[in-house]
């Protein structure tokens, strides 16, 4: 039986699949401030923020969210419906996508058939409206109607209503006294048929009720009323129309309520009575609005900057804001973390490094789980923010480039100044009387000395002491003379252990700089013949073996012997070569790179555009993971920086379309055993040992692990920088974890019984003895 019908569900559902839920292993942290749409059911208000969507409950006032974490797309989200009879969430997309929520399993279900139609042009897909009746739901779209079954979860027919039977943009349907109403563009016109009639698929069957455009159709209380695109709004007589009122501004949104009509437009809402009665109006807001509902005493109003603001029906003064918490926008261009603190700017640049037009826009900072977003009031007038240095003496003061003003000094969480060409050693590009000071990457050394760079400027090269606020230039003019032409910008920065500044540019490539020796040395690699892909890098990164990775927008190399580099006659980067099924290949040939990080185990995480993000191994030689869109909670491949909090391993992804964690379980090594744990601890029935594994926390940069049984028998050993993790090994090291798979040297997994769990490091000789209890 249970065969059959799977096969059944398989035949009717061609195109629909299962979405996985990641939450055990990555969390969201999406922007839920710009409301595309909101609906209702019974007890909860449905919310969609972008490519997000959050739930309200009206009772108890819990609020909940559904991501990509959860299985959604993450793709751009144009409308939602609920169905109350058959207790699922429609969610359309302008790809076309269709998501199903089911709500009592919370299983995602991905329709594609509208996406994978190779007859309609990809940007007359979108979804633009959901209207169910009788069990069936038609879906607006850019193309025409298209009717999904949700009982059989199925599609129908499809509608091609433009002329002649064109594809034409449909905005909006309603059902009423026996008919369904279609409003259009393209100046197709309102349009009308018989519900009953079995052969809508021909153009002939709809009648035009009037030529033009039209922007919605909602039909309350047996009246239908309709919008055009010159802001008036209509009621439909048979197949006439009367004009009622004409807005001062548009209307975004159209719904009806509780036989009520409700007309959002930018800054009023509007409800009304079937009979077109003034009811209620809310009022202008500091916020646009961007559609709305209501229930029997509240309006849930959607914003472009304020999430969902509740507000009483007869008494509209007063507002509540209702929305997740979460950052303030969903397109992160740098996320730096450390010591649990998160910092997410959204300002960027170009490719050749334009930082027109410029961008203000706030600051996110993620501290004890709970979001602190700095508006664009709040930050001096600070333009396209960038790149983030926390302090690490002093972790509540954070320093963030300006690739238009300068740098941006913010301490607990309050911007206190503005450094640039008035106050500090930071100068703006060489044209005469120009303030305009391009700074990006910046990084702070062991010595707790901020280090930046400047785009179009002959020194570019800064160091800032806070304690002193004293500056220090550096010239590249061995580099280059041209200073405003010789380098347009700087993308990042790495110090490595030598005190060696590294960094990568626009036309000079990777570019290394020594000031150790008394005198400064300059040098580069740019060139075909130094084995360079471009001379545009876009990402350096210094390993734990003090080996530079480099990132271009060609591809990836590595300069293997930095300690030679000044001296050598002759450099070259060298590529990593990998077997793939036994032929030769270039690891990450042509790929742009948009950033490398280097975790504990000395493994690389490399983010791309196009691509998604790479874990490697120390090497390159093996691919660990490789996420993307199609099988992570990635709302993009299109990767815009990427961080990783050595407290605790977790590592921060930062797309075009929102932000993301995976909870890699490492965590930074420590000076000494004093903290050291093991667990669980015991290590009961239920646990599954072999998938869950044990961690072992609080271990040193040399770290040897014996793990014995209580009679003294050897069974797992591991070695810091030989058993890295995802290396195959039963007990492997992560930086200041190791995982412990239960299984002995013989592979079989242990009994019951105490195991003694020995720490020493190999370089200062501490030591620490661990015991576990497991129970089987």
């Amino acid at each position: 039986m249970f065969k059959r019908v799977f096969i059944l569900f398989l035949v009717l559902c061609p195109f629909i699949s299962m979405a996985q839920d990641y939450s055990e292993t990555w969390d969201g942290y999406f922007s839920y401030y710009n409301i595309i749409d909101v609906t209702a059911s019974e007890n909860k208000i449905y919310a969609v923020a972008e490519n997000a969507v959050f739930t309200y409950d009206i009772l108890t006032q819990e609020i909940n969210t559904l991501s990509t974490i959860q299985g959604l797309s993450g793709e751009n989200i144009s409308t939602l419906h609920y169905s109350p009879d058959y207790g699922a969430l429609v969610i359309g997309y302008e790809s076309g996508l269709m998501e199903v929520v089911l709500e009592e399993t919370s299983e995602v279900l991905t329709v594609v058939d509208i996406v994978d139609k190779s007859t309609i042009p990809t940007v007359n897909k979108q979804i633009n409206h959901f209207n169910e009746y009788e069990g069936l739901l038609y879906i607006s779209t850019n193309y025409g109607v298209s009717v999904y079954d949700l009982s059989r979860l199925e599609f129908g027919d499809t509608y091609f209503i433009g002329n002649a039977g064109v594809q034409t943009i449909v905005t909006q349907t309603t059902i009423a006294n026996g008919y369904i109403y279609a409003s259009c563009m393209d100046g197709t016109g309102l349009k009308r048929a018989e519900i009953d009639n079995s052969n809508l698929i021909d153009y002939n069957q709809w009648t035009t009720i009037s030529s033009g455009n039209f922007t919605a159709v909602e039909a309350v209380g047996g009246v239908v009323y309709t919008v055009n695109s010159s802001r008036a709004i209509l009621s439909v007589n048979g197949t006439s129309l009367s004009s009622l009122r004409v807005f001062s501004s548009a209307p975004v949104d159209v719904k009806s309520a509780n036989d009520e009509l409700i007309i959002t437009t930018a800054d009023h809402v509007y409800l009304y009575s079937s009979s077109f009665s003034l009811l209620e109006e809310v009022g202008a807001n500091d916020t646009n609005y961007t559609s709305a509902i209501t229930t029997i005493d509240h309006f849930y109003i959607g914003t472009d900057s304020s999430g969902v603001l509740k507000t009483a029906i007869g008494s509209t003064t007063n507002f509540e804001e209702i929305r997740p918490d979460g950052p303030l926008m969903n397109i992160p261009y740098s996320v730096e973390a450390e010591y649990n603190n998160v910092w997410v700017t959204y300002g960027d640049y170009t490719v050749s490094y334009n930082p027109f037009p410029l961008r203000t826009r706030g600051i996110s900072h993620l501290k004890s789980d709970v979001w602190k977003n700095i508006s664009t009031d709040s930050i001096l007038g600070a333009r396209n923010l960038t790149n983030i240095s926390i302090n690490p003496n002093k972790i509540n003061q954070v320093f963030i480039s300006s690739f238009y003003d300068g740098i941006l000094e913010v301490e607990a969480d309050v911007v206190t100044t503005l450094h640039d060409e008035t106050n500090s050693g930071l100068e703006p590009i060489e044209i005469s009387g120009s303030t305009d000071i391009r700074v990006n990457p910046s990084t702070f050394d062991s010595d707790g000395l901020l280090w930046s760079l400047s785009g179009r400027i002959s020194s570019p090269l800064k160091s800032y002491d806070p304690d002193t606020n004293q500056w220090k230039s550096y010239s590249f003019e061995g580099l280059y003379s041209d200073g405003l032409n010789g380098e347009w910008g700087f993308s990042d920065i790495a110090i490595d252990n030598s005190g060696v500044v590294w960094t990568g540019g626009y036309v000079n490539g990777v570019v290394g700089y020594d000031y150790s020796a008394g005198t400064s040395q300059i040098r580069s690699l740019s060139e075909e013949s130094e084995n360079m892909p471009s001379t545009v890098v876009t990402a350096v990164a210094i390993d734990n073996s003090n080996q530079l990775w480099i990132g271009t927008i060609r591809g990836l190399r590595v300069l293997y012997n930095t300690s030679s580099f000044f001296t050598a006659s002759t450099v070259e980067a060298s590529e990593i070569v990998v077997l793939d099924d036994g032929v030769a290949s270039e690891l990450l040939s042509l790929e742009f790179i948009t950033s490398i990080e280097v975790d504990g185990s000395n493994n690389k995480w490399i983010g791309t555009i196009g691509s998604g993000v790479f874990y490697f191994s120390s090497d390159g030689q093996e691919t660990i993971f490789h996420f993307t869109k199609d099988n992570s909670p990635l709302p993009s491949n299109n990767v815009t920086d990427i961080s990783i909090d050595s407290s605790n391993g977790k590592v921060y992804i930062a797309t075009e379309s929102g932000l993301v964690a995976y909870n890699s379980g490492s965590s930074s090594t420590e000076d000494s055993y004093e903290d050291a744990y093991v667990y669980p601890n015991p290590v009961r029935p239920t646990f599954n040992i072999t998938e869950d594994l044990v961690k072992i926390k609080g271990l040193t940069d040399h770290v040897n692990i014996k793990i014995t049984d209580i009679e003294g028998n050897l069974v797992a050993e591991a070695q810091s920088n030989i058993n890295s993790r995802y290396s195959g090994y039963n007990l492997e090291i992560d930086g200041g974890t190791a995982f412990w798979n239960g299984r002995n040297l013989a592979n079989n997994v242990v009994h019951s019984g105490v195991y003694i769990i020995m720490l020493s490091d190999t370089e200062t000789f501490q030591t620490k003895v661990l015991k576990l209890m497991i129970i089987r």
